[in-house]
């Protein structure tokens, strides 16, 4: 697929290496030579250097032969007017990159009133799976598959926890019900497991769950982490002003510490509720004054991935709550994984996941699409949902009578308003839509999964 990628910023080079690791033609353009000349360098891409409003440049990018223009520059405004000329021009899919949060209420609208196919908003999505985690917060991630109703949960086995030393097959007699574990990463290997694999502590475990089931599987897993009703966030940017209006939603008490007066201003003004302290958090005196040690949950969410990183160690250091970082390089990752710093979130990473999602669907314009496609356990596995139609070969059978590839399974189905934790006699339908867990990449059908 032909893709124009407008913006080579943090959140478009991470676009950018992942269209290109599909396979796709991409083509780069940004007003910053230097960024451009890095991209060709770095990808097998073209770039061309201009504003990508204008229509020369565009024509020098081959708007008029592209399926997909993506703009992911800074620039709001910017990047509506990029994808309103290409739609305009040439009638190409076009996704819009919205930072301001005026414009993110509207996001809706803006899509159908511009021809826009989608609107992404890092900030809100980064958000958005913080406050997902809180919700259990034994977990280092949770990712929402079939309409919020399956959940994988990724989750680190304690030495002392109940399921350590039992083998999968077992699962069901220890926790007293239908368990279902989809990847096991030990080390740097990631496992899809059979039921003769036997989970040791400190692997990190995807746990398949119903959002019913979901509490109850982690009050055996891990009973002694408390509800989290206190949370502390440091730095006031976007990912905390939406983290903070989810979190007030669901009755909890918020802290926001930031050094800039003028964010501190603007959070007082649209937070009700929330306690806005402008100080600078890097000085252990204003953590100590703030409560770190009676909170429950500890959210490092400033702009600079070495102040956020520093902050979580003193805080794991000083308190037992719940961390979350956020990190926008991941150039690092075994060093950040060494830490134990419970979840890493990395905005622009759930952001490229959210595209790739909708390309692959585009790909497929007949059969199964993909409808939602996660990268898991390091992206060093993927969560992908499919809906069945009609003449699929998954249709029919018992999931043990189907040839499935060894290093894909069969994690969660919908059918309806109902979710199915999966097993041998379970049977697929026409308009299921099916969660699999695989190693493999670019998974684009649920024929795929099949031998």
């Amino acid at each position: 697929m032909k893709i124009i990628v407008v913006g080579c910023g943090k959140v478009g080079m991470t676009l950018v290496e992942a269209l290109c690791a599909e396979n796709h033609d991409v083509t780069v353009v940004d007003i910053n030579r230097k960024a451009v000349e890095e991209a060709t360098e770095r990808f097998d891409v073209y770039g061309v250097v201009g504003n990508g409003a204008g229509t020369a440049i565009l024509r020098d990018a081959d708007i008029e032969n592209t399926d997909l223009l993506i703009a992911m520059t800074g620039n709001d405004e910017l990047n509506i007017l990029c994808c309103m000329l290409a739609h305009r021009r040439v009638g190409c899919q076009t996704i819009v990159r919205i930072h301001n949060p005026e414009y993110a209420r509207d996001i809706p609208d803006i899509r159908e009133d511009l021809g826009l196919s989608m609107a992404v908003n890092s900030e809100y999505m980064a958000a958005r799976e913080i406050a997902g985690i809180l919700r259990f917060p034994s977990a280092q991630a949770i990712e929402t598959f079939s309409k919020g109703i399956v959940e994988i949960i990724k989750y680190k086995i304690p030495e002392d926890c109940p399921i350590n030393d039992v083998k999968i097959s077992e699962l069901p007699f220890k926790m007293g019900g239908r368990v279902l574990i989809c990847a096991v990463e030990r080390g740097d290997d990631v496992v899809i497991p059979r039921g003769d694999f036997a989970l040791k502590g400190g692997d990190v475990v995807s746990v398949v769950a119903t959002r019913d089931t979901a509490a109850e599987i982690f009050s055996i897993l891990a009973p002694v982490r408390k509800k989290v009703s206190k949370c502390m966030i440091l730095g006031g940017g976007g990912v905390s002003y939406y983290l903070a209006s989810h979190l007030l939603k669901m009755k909890m008490n918020v802290t926001i510490i930031d050094k800039s007066i003028e964010r501190c201003r603007f959070l007082s003004e649209n937070l009700k509720g929330a306690v806005i302290i402008n100080a600078d958090a890097v000085n252990p005196a204003v953590l100590e004054e703030e409560g770190l040690k009676d909170v429950d949950a500890f959210l490092a969410m400033t702009n600079i991935d070495e102040t956020n990183l520093l902050l979580s160690l003193y805080a794991k250091k000083n308190s037992s709550a719940k961390l979350i970082t956020k990190v926008h390089r991941v150039t690092y990752d075994d060093i950040i994984k060494s830490l134990d710093l419970d979840s890493i979130i990395c905005p622009k990473n759930i952001v490229a996941d959210n595209i790739i999602q909708y390309v692959r669907a585009m790909e497929n314009a007949t059969g199964s699409n993909v409808e939602t496609m996660y990268h898991i356990l390091g992206n060093k596995a993927e969560a992908l949902e499919f809906k069945v139609k009609e003449g699929s070969p998954v249709i029919g059978k018992p999931l043990s009578e189907l040839k499935i590839k060894h290093d894909v399974l069969v994690a969660g189905i919908r059918q309806g308003k109902k979710a199915i934790i999966p097993e041998g006699s379970t049977v697929i339908s026409k308009g299921d839509s099916v969660v699999v867990v695989t190693t493999r990449t670019k998974l684009n059908d649920i024929s795929d999964i099949l031998d």
